[in-house]
């Protein structure tokens, strides 16, 4: 077996362990800076991913996050902030993690190796036309993710495949295939480390760029977010206050009369009567807030 990039052996590695702690920490700082650099090249791949997740959640479909072991973390964790952040339904998101719950507790390995976990996985999310599966494998490699990469084409939907070694098994048929060419790991294989970091950056992007799209970003604020605490409050009030000029008092009133929907707030400090009309205008608008402002003149 050929190994990857992912197993290969770092150039500062070698008496790594015998180094004063402040040294040892510096070619991990300098390494983990490194796994962080390769993202530029995936921009454009990063950037056509997201464009078919928007697409997906725009047509009433779902995205569906696959991965094992410290990868599949990184997909759940990305899966996980949207509803919050961007307000996209719970529903509509899906989380397929080697093992499942149980690996929340122990990422014991041989999950990521079981093809028969990954059908019955794939099945019982009713994986189907239209949806958008997002694909995320170190190695490009693992059993698990290959499968229910596999099965999604099969059922007509269409695959993102994120992995850090170049030729990965997982890019075969994929529709957008990102590769996050990091290099060795100090800790040789330890994907955690720059794979991980590589990969996080890549999935923050992807979904903000989802946000964007799909009308939930405005000069730099979520306006769509899920204001479920005393912190998200305060924050969907002073967003409320930053767009439309109004006091916070005012947005606070605004919000309430809204729902605590940040986008008919706004609407309401532009004139428009009511949330009914407000709701109304953004449908027309696809959404999208500075549409919607635009379309009131």
């Amino acid at each position: 077996m050929t190994a990857g990039r992912t197993e290969g052996r770092h150039d500062q590695a070698s008496g790594l362990d015998e180094r004063q702690p402040v040294d040892v920490l510096k070619v991990l700082a300098d390494a983990q800076k490194a796994a962080a650099a390769v993202v530029d090249a995936a921009l454009a791949d990063i950037a056509a991913a997201a464009r078919l997740a928007a697409d997906a959640i725009l047509a009433g479909r779902r995205l569906v996050y696959v991965g094992a072991g410290s990868s599949g973390l990184m997909a759940m964790a990305d899966a996980l902030e949207l509803p919050g952040t961007y307000g996209i339904a719970r529903d509509r998101i899906v989380i397929l993690l080697a093992g499942g719950a149980a690996s929340l507790e122990d990422l014991a390995g041989g999950y990521e190796d079981d093809r028969d976990l990954a059908f019955n996985d794939a099945s019982a999310a009713s994986i189907g036309a239209g949806d958008c599966v997002i694909a995320v494998s170190a190695s490009g490699s693992t059993p698990y993710v290959l499968a229910i990469a596999d099965y999604a084409r099969e059922k007509g939907a269409s695959v993102v495949a994120l992995a850090n070694n170049s030729g990965a098994a997982l890019f075969d048929g994929a529709d957008v295939s990102i590769l996050l060419q990091t290099p060795p790991e100090v800790i040789s294989g330890s994907t955690r480390m720059g794979a991980g970091t590589a990969q996080k950056i890549a999935f923050n992007l992807f979904s903000t760029l989802v946000g964007v799209h799909l009308g939930h970003v405005h000069d730099g604020h979520m306006v769509n977010l899920k204001a479920d605490n005393i912190k998200l409050k305060g924050r969907a009030c002073r967003i409320v206050s930053d767009i439309s000029g109004v006091g916070l008092d005012e947005a606070e009133r605004l919000l309430a009369r809204s729902e605590g929907s940040v986008k008919t707030a706004v609407l309401l400090a532009a004139g428009v009567e009511d949330a009914s009309v407000a709701a109304a205008v953004l449908e027309r608008s696809g959404q999208s807030l500075r549409r919607a402002l635009k379309a009131l003149g």
